[in-house]
């Protein structure tokens, strides 16, 4: 019998963001991706979502490499929070880690890791792990899926991918390697993106949109544009900057990551553009409209991003008017359109001309869609699977669609966050669980925990109601207040009455304690906390966070 194989699951099952996943295999440890999630709208104060690294900082002797599918925050913008604890090489592509290393030196880790660059194709062995890297097309260059041949068989990880027969750079994903290894050794295990798998049909190619990039830019041929797009699709901003140059407009980048990501793809000669192309952003204003196309951060509205200082008047490099034409070229991702809504809002108000996804084809999604995904199983057939990266609507989705391309229904497993899978003779299984919590990072304050979050969140649905007290112990009474303090429950000048009222209740509450003999202070506080509490919800059906201050002389 052979070694058993277990797959952990930390994060990317049932949220689009913090992919993370780990294979054991003789008591080695290999982590495939390491990202990180924005906050979704009621996650009041954070900044970025990680997943549980518990159970990687619990055996972090074990770990022998972290092996990164593609460059996007989502799958490797965790990796400098998990370096913090942890020492690990990260393999990947030449752009996944110089994607990655921007975040991991800003935080002075960069010298508890080595960065291994890996070649399409190749195979290494990786702390005992035999890997291979397969070339996949997705809306970064250079993305790859990760093939495992373990002692259970071989295990395919998809990555994010989509099927795009004419890609800008021409490369292709590699449907026939998978062919050869499913024709001989057998897929054992498939682990495959599922973010479209409820989209019908087959996903645009990204050269499609070059075509509607040149129509839109003959269209506003007399005006500046400004777009906006993913810093990390490099192949879409090589499409802006070449119709640009068509036109014999000067390019110019707002946003810090914008200009790191364009330097970066030309130094790895992934980007063709001559120097003369670009123009610092203090000169914007220096050229006629025709002459100037800006490419900005910001698509998903990012309230600091260059495109919503642009939508609120307050970039310094330049004012949005009647001579703009605003390209948002990208989709709105779960959660971000309010956001997009509020920017494209702004930039109109200002009187520029928006075009977006929802009116023009001005985006490709790299993501596989339905028949996409057919295909890719058609061609792997593997014995199970497991569907992972996506929202658990996608994930069932994707499922149904591995039923209906051949799999036994029986060996379909729908993961979750925390799951651990054992892969052994008899199978794929259930076997565990593990710490899956979502990790909040708030500035550089690190994990706040969901405490602080569910108080965030009281105080910015319900308000905040501070009670004052002050008593004399030896005698049992009250001396001041109680005075009563609120923000965000009701506006105090215009509501006396009620506010004198709960005093009153409270005060009565903490006599009838004193009396009582009561001379404990958090015992008192509980009582006024109590009485507070009681009184706010029969008034109003409110229930604001109480804070009781008791005093004692």
């Amino acid at each position: 019998m052979a070694d058993p194989v277990r797959i952990y699951f930390l994060g990317g099952l049932g949220d689009i963001g913090r992919n993370c996943m780990v294979i054991e295999q003789d008591n080695r440890l290999l982590i495939i991706d390491c990202g990180l999630m924005f906050p979704d709208s009621d996650m009041h104060g954070i900044d970025l979502v990680l997943p549980d690294f518990t159970f990687l900082r619990e055996n972090k002797e074990r770990i022998v490499g972290c092996v990164a599918t593609h460059g996007h925050e989502d799958h490797v913008g965790g990796l400098q929070f998990l370096l913090r604890d942890c020492e690990f090489p990260v393999y990947g592509s030449p752009v996944t880690l110089g994607l990655a290393a921007g975040r991991i030196e800003e935080a002075g880790l960069l010298d508890r890791t080595r960065l291994v660059a890996v070649t399409d194709g190749q195979r290494l062995d990786i702390g005992g792990f035999d890997v291979e890297f397969l070339p996949v097309t997705h809306s970064v260059p250079h993305a790859h899926a990760i093939i495992v041949h373990t002692k259970q068989g071989v295990i395919v990880h998809s990555g994010d991918f989509k099927l795009d027969l004419t890609p800008v750079d021409g490369r292709r994903t590699d449907l026939a390697r998978l062919g050869e290894l499913s024709s001989t050794v057998g897929i054992r295990l498939l682990m495959c993106d599922s973010t479209n798998a409820e989209e019908k049909g087959h996903a645009p190619s990204e050269t499609s949109v070059g075509s509607v990039l040149r129509g839109l830019f003959h269209d506003h041929r007399d005006r500046r544009i400004i777009t906006a797009s993913f810093a990390s699709h490099i192949h879409r901003v090589q499409q802006i900057i070449d119709t640009a140059l068509e036109q014999d407009r000067r390019v110019a980048l707002l946003g810090r990551s914008m200009q790191r990501n364009v330097r970066l793809a030309i130094d790895l000669g992934l980007m063709r553009v001559p120097a003369s192309a670009f123009i610092d952003a203090e000169k914007i204003s220096e050229l006629p409209p025709h002459k100037v196309c800006v490419i900005s951060t910001g698509s998903q509205g990012e309230p600091m991003s260059a495109l919503s200082l642009l939508s609120r008047g307050e970039s310094k490099w330049l004012k949005v008017g009647a001579d703009d034409t605003i390209i948002l070229s990208s989709h709105a991702i779960p959660g971000n359109e309010g956001n997009v809504n509020k920017v494209i809002d702004g930039l109109m108000r200002a009187g520029a001309r928006v075009v977006h996804s929802g009116v023009a084809d001005v985006h490709a999604t790299g993501h596989a869609q339905a028949d996409e995904l057919k295909t890719y199983h058609s061609i792997v057939r593997p014995e199970w699977f497991v569907p992972v990266h996506g929202e658990y609507r996608h994930l069932r989705a994707h499922a149904a669609l591995a039923v209906q391309m051949g799999t036994d229904e029986s060996n379909v497993l729908l993961a979750e966050d925390g799951d651990v899978l054992l892969l052994d003779d008899r199978g794929l299984s259930f076997h565990a669980k593990v710490p899956s919590n979502y990790l909040f990072v708030d500035g550089i304050v690190g994990d706040v925990g969901t405490g602080v979050l569910r108080d965030r969140r009281v105080l910015a649905e319900e308000g905040v109601v501070v009670v004052i007290a002050t008593v004399d112990g030896a005698r049992g009474e009250v001396i001041t207040g109680p005075e009563i303090i609120t923000r965000g429950w009701v506006y105090a000048p215009e509501a006396d009455d009620l506010l004198d009222e709960a005093e009153d209740t409270v005060r009565a509450a903490l006599e009838r304690a004193l009396r009582d003999g009561v001379r404990d202070i958090d015992t008192l506080e509980r009582e006024v906390r109590r009485a507070t509490g009681k009184f706010v919800n029969d008034r109003t059906k409110r229930r604001p966070m109480i804070v009781p201050v008791v005093m004692e002389t």
